[in-house]
């Protein structure tokens, strides 16, 4: 069992930076762990996912060279730098972790925290 904990949201402005961040109570038999969001009345979209060994990441279209996702593994912690923050980003925001392959796509994520609110006012 893997327990998640996020921290970091808040409200900002357009253009604004905020670092969220994802500690895991343990890594043994994590693959990757990964960010998605979900604003209200949509589905939950991915946004990014780094392999936890390996660190390779990759990141949405909608977020690349602005978001970027990174670990420390020393300290089981997952981060997503925001940067050029935009309202359309505004959503909450959950990290997740999984042991299999599937990678952008909530279905392959069997641990979740509990979500952390980002707000982008214009």
């Amino acid at each position: 069992q893997v327990q998640l904990v996020e921290s970091g949201g808040g409200l900002v402005q357009a253009g604004d930076s905020l670092r969220l961040s994802c500690a895991a109570s343990n890594t043994f038999s994590i693959y990757k762990m990964g960010w998605f969001r979900q604003a209200p009345g949509k589905e939950r979209e991915f946004v990014a996912f780094i392999r936890w060994i390996a660190g390779t990441t990759y990141h949405a279209d909608s977020v690349k060279g602005r978001f970027t996702i990174s670990r420390d593994s020393a300290k089981n912690t997952m981060y997503l730098q925001m940067n050029s923050l935009k309202p359309e980003d505004t959503a909450v925001y959950y990290c997740a972790a999984g042991e299999n392959m599937i990678l952008t796509t909530p279905q392959g994520y069997r641990y979740w925290g509990q979500g952390t609110q980002v707000t982008v006012s214009s």
